[in-house]
């Protein structure tokens, strides 16, 4: 039902109206700002040219619908850990299973095809929704940043979650 395509320009306005959603924005660990569309399309092509540090797709279901952004970023190869991230677009495409996709998938090729061995990956405390979906698709909770970011005017927890490569092994030798 869902695959991931490597993000392209054509996803850069539907993203931009994303990221200019305070209600999105209120999820995720990133502050709200206004951000216009040059500063998005700039900021792919930042991502063109380090693709060898990031992996950026674009979640879409079968008629190629975007449904939201899985991405990679710093991207380790001496250490051999990455960051993951997640967004999934406005509300009617939450909750479909898009997001669970998503990172399983990303996980799998980070390990299977990547070489990684650790993916690491932050999220707000108050987001009990993303903590669940994370920790069912494997990441173990490391720790809590107290108010350490700003968010509609007070200071929230930040939640630290990583998945090793054997952790992902044992739950892919159990399928």
């Amino acid at each position: 039902m869902f695959r991931l395509r490597e993000l392209e320009s054509r996803d850069i306005a539907e993203i931009n109206s994303w990221r200019n959603d305070p209600e999105l924005i209120s999820h995720l660990g990133a502050p709200y700002r206004y951000i216009n569309l040059r500063v998005d399309e700039e900021w792919f092509e930042n991502y063109m040219s380090s693709r060898s540090r990031n992996v950026r797709c674009s979640i879409v279901d079968e008629n190629d619908e975007l449904y939201g952004l899985v991405s990679l970023t710093n991207i380790d190869q001496l250490n051999q850990c990455a960051e993951l991230h997640l967004m999934i677009g406005d509300t009617v495409r939450r909750g479909k299973g898009a997001g669970t996709f998503a990172v399983r998938e990303m996980i799998r090729h980070s390990f299977d095809d990547l070489n990684l061995h650790r993916i690491e990956l932050e999220c707000l405390a108050a987001n009990e929704t993303a903590a669940k979906l994370y920790e069912k698709c494997g990441f173990k909770k490391e720790g809590v940043k107290r108010g350490s970011v700003f968010k509609n005017g007070e200071y929230s927890d930040v939640c630290m979650y990583s998945i090793l490569r054997e952790e992902y092994m044992e739950v892919k030798g159990n399928e």
